[in-house]
């Protein structure tokens, strides 16, 4: 494999490097003293107003196809993609995207749905996740039964990323409990004014979930998605989509946050010598240069498996297990070697500290990936040589 970058890769990776460099980073002092004082980091006019002026240049809807307005580049530029925009915790996003599995509406569907969410005119939340039913997916309990040309929907989901701001939601519930995720779980794209509510949820970072309540919430029978009894399949596909994106997001991060703190290890002086001339700073650099090394190949492989279209299963959960636990011990470096400033809210340190934990728990904690990848190798889908056999 040659992941050398030809020229058209090379310029959409330094127009986003840029992009990072003259219009995000700079926000960065505004944002944290908006989230110190309770208030949003990024307003959406504002989310808004960049992701204008990057359509402007052409970037909008990176992974959506080209036939629905989108760049339509492939695994790996997207994750180097998010690998520059990791480099700033501003929560910024490229306009133009829309999940994966909204692809596999009736064209009347995306109509109502898939367009709209691709432009930016309505906003879609993807729930699964319940109470008693977080990496054990098939065990959902939200209902939705038959009344003619309807189904009643009745269950709570929890942890809903966008489901404070979703006017729609792809809710999944179980329309056969005998078939359960076996054919009995069926995928629904309900609308805000169909009934359902939602509430937030405060976490220690700045991600703001949702619980979402659906309380004899009535949908019409042609607002199935995909096909009745198949909404699992949809499900893990949606789960599936790109779980080696999180730790190219994290890799951008820490590979700044390394950069800060050898800034700090030069310019902090103790006992008449900079910290960098002390082996123990020499050594936390050191060894997460390796590990940003590590993560990055193992983030591209993954990547080069996607666009290969192999089974790249095993290399992405390889990728969030190893980048969830590898970003939060260099944080975790990065604040030490930084000391009592550190500590504050006034570097944005401990910003990431809080935002990098999440990534050992959301779309599959660091147990269920450990699980991922024990059971292929003990069954015999992968093998511990990897991709080169």
């Amino acid at each position: 494999m040659d992941f050398t970058l030809d020229e058209e890769q090379k310029e959409i990776r330094d127009w986003v490097r840029t992009f990072v460099r003259k219009e995000i980073i700079p926000l960065e002092p505004e944002v944290l003293r908006r989230e110190r004082a309770g208030q949003p980091g990024l307003p959406k006019d504002e989310l808004k107003a960049l992701q204008d002026k990057a359509k402007q240049a052409g970037f909008f809807g990176v992974l959506t196809p080209q036939e629905y307005g989108g760049m339509g580049l492939g695994a790996m530029m997207t994750a180097l993609i998010e690998a520059e925009l990791g480099r700033s915790f501003v929560p910024f996003r490229f306009g133009g995207y829309a999940d994966n599995i909204l692809f596999h509406g009736n064209e009347e569907q995306k109509q109502r749905y898939l367009m709209p969410t691709i432009s930016g005119e309505r906003v879609s939340c993807f729930a699964i996740t319940e109470p008693g039913a977080g990496s054990d997916a098939k065990a959902i309990r939200t209902t939705a039964v038959r009344d003619g040309d309807e189904w009643v929907i009745n269950g709570e989901k929890t942890f809903i990323t966008q489901g404070n701001e979703a006017d729609f939601v792809m809710v999944f519930a179980v329309t056969d409990k005998e078939k359960g995720a076996d054919g009995g779980v069926t995928c629904f794209l309900v609308d805000r004014d169909m009934g359902w509510k939602s509430e937030p949820i405060p976490t220690m970072g700045q991600w703001g979930p949702a619980a979402l309540v659906f309380d004899n919430v009535r949908v019409p029978h042609e607002n199935i998605l995909g096909e009745e009894g198949k909404g699992f399949h949809l499900a893990m596909q949606w789960i599936g989509q790109g779980r080696y994106l999180l730790p190219a997001r994290a890799l951008g991060s820490v590979e700044r946050l390394v950069e800060m703190a050898i800034e700090q290890a030069k310019n902090r002086v103790t006992f008449g010598q900079p910290i960098a001339e002390y082996q123990a700073i020499q050594w936390m650099i050191a060894d997460s240069a390796v590990e940003i090394e590590a993560l990055r190949w193992l983030v591209l492989h993954a990547a080069w498996l996607v666009d290969q279209k192999q089974d790249s299963r095993q290399a992405q959960s390889i990728a969030k297990l190893y980048g969830g636990i590898k970003a939060n011990e260099i944080v975790d470096r990065v604040l030490q070697i930084h000391g009592g400033m550190g500590y504050t809210r006034e570097l944005p340190i401990e910003r990431w500290y809080r935002e990098l934990r999440l990534l050992r728990i959301y779309e599959g904690t660091d147990e269920i990936q450990r699980r991922t990848i024990a059971r292929n190798l003990l069954k015999g889908h992968a093998h511990v040589r990897g991709t080169l056999g």
